[in-house]
């Protein structure tokens, strides 16, 4: 057995990243190592719940993992068991750990995926999710001063604004999220 951990500085809050690792909306953007979409997305975030995923390379291929949920300490920790649906890619259960930081420019993510079968597989998933945390980071780390400076504009309100939608996207979420808890618990 063996694993991988990789660590990244996120320009967000916390309990944005959080959301970004636990709601169907924000999976959706960022699972997978390229710029395939996210089939399902599917959560259930708290201890004993389960998660389902599933996505598409851009060669087409499909690959699916699900698992439970074994800690949830929202902003600073998240664990839970990993494996993919089929089999193939991996045998055996893994363990997904992310621990998040506030630190002053956002956010430090510590990414562990531990219990890979062996080495071959650690390299791959290596680059699986080297892809998918890019993408994570991606709308965050906008430079908002080199979008006002393109020759071309973009022409409609939506896609001026392609730093905060994400994030603007995960606040509803996690609000409404929230709302549903309090009556829940009311």
């Amino acid at each position: 057995m063996t694993g991988l951990t990789l660590v990244r500085r996120i320009k967000a809050r916390p309990s944005i990243v959080f959301d970004a690792l636990t709601t169907p909306e924000g999976i959706a953007s960022w699972w997978g190592p390229d710029g395939g979409p996210v089939l399902v997305a599917e959560t259930n975030p708290q201890v004993g719940g389960r998660f389902r995923v599933r996505f598409r390379m851009l060669d087409g291929s499909e690959h699916a993992s699900s698992g439970e949920y074994l800690e949830v300490a929202k902003p600073e920790r998240l664990g839970m068991s990993w494996r993919w649906t089929s089999g193939a890619e991996d045998p055996g259960e893994a363990l997904v750990e992310n621990r998040l930081r506030a630190v002053a420019e956002g956010t430090e993510l510590t990414f562990t995926h531990s219990r890979l079968y062996d080495e071959e597989s650690r390299r791959s998933h290596e680059g699986v999710w080297t892809g998918a945390l890019d993408k994570l980071e991606r709308p965050f780390s906008c430079n908002r001063a080199q979008l006002s400076a393109t020759k071309h504009p973009p022409q409609n309100r939506a896609s001026r604004q392609p730093c905060g939608r994400l994030e603007r996207s995960l606040r509803r979420a996690s609000a409404y999220a929230t709302k549903i808890a309090k009556e829940h618990i009311a």
